[in-house]
């Protein structure tokens, strides 16, 4: 079983994706941490797309909006999107993690917001300082989703650390997850396949039910995909 885990240079080698990937039953000799210029090295039976810097606008089809702070980089939209473009061909499980949401939704035909203060202010501050375990605002799960069945409540609290989020949704994905002023906290495939992506940050919710039920049913799938249908710990 091999699971990517697309990364930037400057995350540390112990790092909560990981941990989180660990205590869900991975094993760290299935993990392959991808970081921008490293050499993708043969298929994947799932994928994780971290955190990062923000998507390159000109991937859909816009230029970088003055003063918004857009910081792109290059290496890792190169390696992401290859990744997520050869998963979503075989139809491999797929998790997104913040950027990686945004990530997914650009590389099916989606829009982002590049700048949420600026173009779409509210009372909610999106980008907040990482923080381990603390949470920043509440997000609404939509009922008969894949996450509802995963959260197991309708409303769960999350961190934030996003300036930027979906504008217009992919017309493969599903929202999943609104914050309270609606911007799109959460996407799944429309067609049943497992890919989930959240706008939050559940690898720093150490301990947290939800959090850990999302890594866990993500490297179920995996293994299950894989053929090995053993205890994942």
């Amino acid at each position: 079983m091999r699971i990517a885990l697309t990364l930037d240079r400057d995350v540390p080698e112990d790092n909560d994706y990981l941990r989180a990937l660990l205590e869900a039953g991975a094993r760290r000799e299935e993990i392959v941490v991808l970081r921008p210029g490293d050499p993708i090295g043969g298929e994947f039976d799932g994928i994780v797309i971290g955190g990062g810097d923000d998507v390159d606008p000109a991937l859909y089809g816009r230029d970088v909006l003055p003063g918004a702070g857009v910081k792109v980089n290059a290496g890792r939209d190169s390696i992401d999107f290859s990744v997520f473009e050869e998963a979503w061909r075989a139809r491999v499980p797929a998790l997104g993690i913040c950027r990686g949401l945004q990530v997914m939704n650009v590389a099916r035909g989606g829009t982002l917001i590049q700048d949420l203060p600026s173009e779409s202010p509210s009372e909610i501050t999106h980008q907040r300082r990482k923080k381990p375990n603390r949470r920043d605002h509440a997000v609404t799960v939509r009922a008969g989703t894949r996450l509802s069945e995963i959260a197991g409540a309708p409303q769960i609290d999350v961190n934030s650390r996003h300036h930027q989020a979906v504008e217009h949704p992919a017309a493969d994905f599903v929202v999943n997850a609104t914050a309270p002023d609606g911007v799109i906290e959460g996407l799944e495939a429309r067609d049943g396949r497992w890919l989930v992506a959240v706008q939050w940050h559940p690898e720093n919710l150490h301990g947290d039910p939800a959090s850990r039920r999302l890594f866990r049913e993500f490297v179920e799938q995996v293994r299950k995909r894989n053929g090995n249908s053993g205890p994942t710990g």
